[in-house]
């Protein structure tokens, strides 16, 4: 077994969406990834999930999100809180206020193949088994033996992850107390058939419905209490039997598309970052599915860390920015446990947690309490603490209108953002790593902004000083120009930006 060389600046484990972002996002930073996924062959279970409004945000920072829209079905983002039928709130902050639905190995294709497009490799059966670290770099042993060098691990390998294990990262929580089939089908009877039944049933058993998914299918949800194998695939004939024992009938279901059986578990990882190792997705946090929030939640966690740890391999991050992940990321994921908490005790039968749901209904008629949970659960409402300062500060910036069309088209390349009105200011040193709009006529409530690369906002104001105290706390040292094989900077006002263009092989 012989341990290579240095070769990468980060392996990856795991090539689900949230290791596949974070490759990409590495990428355009010009850093050597390599990701590692124990499948062979991708994933052909065939389940619908839900992009939120966030991350749909995120995927147009990117230039990704026409080919999602290619793929998906749009719907509106009303209903998500605990199934709560309530419409979508008016005027919600986002350009891409809804929702879309969309097959997830469809989704893990398109971010694979975004990541490879960018220069990333990604190798297929490769299974971590153990890990080494100093403060040089980490060691990667894979099941076969094959020893492999990088400067760092970010271990996206799921809810029963093996670097989180490796590490000795605690995972504490609460086991599974309730499971629930859940799955895509065809019915053999009328539609108005079932809505009548479904009305009828949940008023008292809100783990249950039947939602017709388009193409002549139908979402299925229902208790699994009774079918007690759980090392066993559920099966077509446990979700008739469990049909029948609530419903009655099991309304001629068949056809299945894909049948899955989930529990309420929810942990969260004690830390995101030990030394040269860290964590994201699910690796770091497991919950219900109710609301739709784990594969977003995900996405999210590798645009965040993505470019901080970029930062660190090519030397320029100030020294406490790696450390800002698990700070801004790990209360987040807290919320997501809480709110889904939330969410599946208002989902029992009992007469407590009934009478709370009636209550929270009543009170979602209030459009600023719709709102507010909408918020929560797409991930539009997070604000990261960065001191004092204008409510805005922390918050990530809508998609708004720029004299060069709209503000995400200028993050693509994941680099910081100077947007401009005064047109006094300038990225100085900083513009290797930030680029420079002055735009008078952007939809801007406050002077100027400075993004980060994940559309937060991490500065307001309009004096250079101040900007420059902060271009040093997020981007590091001032430069006093780029270095060669540095992504050249550009004032947006003018020219086109040079791409990231570099490939590279070990």
């Amino acid at each position: 077994m012989n341990t290579q060389q240095v070769t990468f600046d980060v392996i990856i484990a795991g090539c689900g969406p949230t290791g596949a972002m974070l490759a990409a996002e590495l990428r355009l930073h010009n850093v050597r990834v390599l990701v590692l996924e124990k499948e062979t062959e991708p994933s052909s279970f065939v389940r619908i999930v839900a992009l939120h409004m966030r991350s749909l945000e995120l995927m147009a920072m990117r230039g990704l999100l026409d080919r999602m829209l290619r793929h998906g079905r749009q719907r509106p983002a009303g209903g998500l809180f605990a199934a709560i039928p309530r419409p979508v709130p008016k005027s919600l902050d986002s350009a891409y206020a809804y929702l879309l639905g969309i097959p997830q190995p469809v989704i893990e294709r398109l971010l694979e193949e975004h990541a490879i497009d960018l220069g990333a490799q990604v190798r297929r059966g490769c299974a971590v088994a153990g890990l080494e670290q100093n403060d040089e770099g980490v060691t990667v042993e894979l099941a076969d033996g094959e020893r492999l060098r990088s400067r760092y691990l970010v271990g996206c390998d799921g809810g029963r992850s093996t670097v989180r294990k490796l590490l000795g990262v605690g995972f504490p929580g609460e086991p599974a107390r309730t499971e629930t089939l859940m799955g895509e089908m065809e019915v053999g009877v009328p539609q108005e058939e079932i809505a009548a039944k479904v009305t009828e049933i949940r008023e008292t058993q809100h783990r249950f419905w039947l939602r017709p998914f388009g193409e002549g299918a139908y979402s299925v949800l229902v208790p699994a209490e009774g079918v007690s194998d759980r090392a066993e695939p559920p099966t077509l004939e446990d979700f008739r039997r469990q049909l029948r024992a609530i419903a009655g009938t099991d309304f001629g279901v068949h056809s299945p598309r894909w049948l899955s059986r989930f529990g309420d578990a929810t942990r969260l990882a004690e830390r995101y970052r030990a030394g040269r190792v860290l964590l994201a997705g699910d690796a770091a946090h497991i919950h219900p599915p109710i609301g739709g929030q784990g594969l977003n939640l995900g996405v999210q966690d590798a645009v965040n860390l993505g470019w901080k740890l970029a930062a660190q391999v090519r030397g320029w991050a100030p020294e406490t920015l790696l450390d800002t992940y698990h700070a801004e990321r790990h209360p987040v994921a807290a919320d997501v446990l809480d709110n889904t908490r939330a969410q599946t005790e208002l989902l029992s039968a009992e007469p407590g947690p009934q009478a709370v749901r009636r209550l929270l209904t009543e009170l979602m008629d209030f459009d600023e309490v719709n709102r507010r949970l909408i918020e929560k659960i797409t991930a539009i409402g997070i604000r990261y603490d960065f001191g004092d300062g204008p409510d805005l500060l922390g918050r990530r910036l809508r998609d708004i209108d720029v004299r060069q069309g709209r503000l995400y088209g200028l993050l693509r390349r994941g680099r910081g953002l100077l947007l401009d009105r005064t047109g006094r200011l300038t990225a100085g040193g900083w513009s290797d790593r930030v680029d420079h709009l002055a735009d008078p006529t952007a939809e801007l409530d406050v002077p100027c902004v400075l993004l980060r690369p994940d559309g937060h906002v991490a500065w307001i104001g309009d004096d250079q000083q101040d900007l420059d105290d902060h271009l040093s706390r997020w981007f590091g040292q001032s430069a006093t120009g780029t270095r060669p094989g540095d992504p050249l900077e550009s004032d947006l006002d003018g020219g086109e930006v040079v791409p990231v263009s570099d490939r590279w092989s070990p």
